[in-house]
């Protein structure tokens, strides 16, 4: 071995960075869960308002027995991108896009408005009939 050659394991430290893009799919994801966790009460709704009829919207009922699954899955998502943001700290290089704090601040804000929009999405079927009357 050549002294100038070092072992691969020597030059790689030994906290690796997790993946920029986690907490933006962990975003996206609870999105289509909260989206999927209600199609059955939003989407005949929209459907409805958009001038669509027929007898087949009352098929978009039968998402319902998913609705626990898919809201659980919804808040799972939404728990893992609050601990990527908040709880886990950044590991990056210095010349990393993560390595500012204008990236960090505009990922945080981007969670709320996806949280505060599915949570709505979500409860939907508790106001919907409000909305309604």
């Amino acid at each position: 071995m050549h002294p100038t050659d070092t072992p691969l394991s020597a030059t790689e430290p030994d906290d690796k960075p997790e993946a920029p893009g986690l907490s933006k799919g962990t975003l996206l994801a609870s999105l289509v869960a909260g989206i999927a966790a209600s199609t059955c009460c939003i989407g005949p709704l929209v459907l409805l308002t958009l001038g669509v009829s027929g007898s087949w919207i009352g098929s978009l009922s039968a998402m319902e027995p998913f609705r626990p699954y898919l809201m659980g899955l919804t808040l799972l998502l939404l728990g893992l991108a609050f601990r990527k943001l908040y709880l886990v700290p950044q590991a990056c290089a210095v010349d990393a896009p993560c390595a500012t704090s204008s990236n960090l601040r505009r990922q945080r804000a981007m969670f709320w408005l996806v949280s505060v929009a599915v949570l709505a999405i979500m409860a939907f079927p508790w106001y919907g009939p409000w909305l309604l009357d």
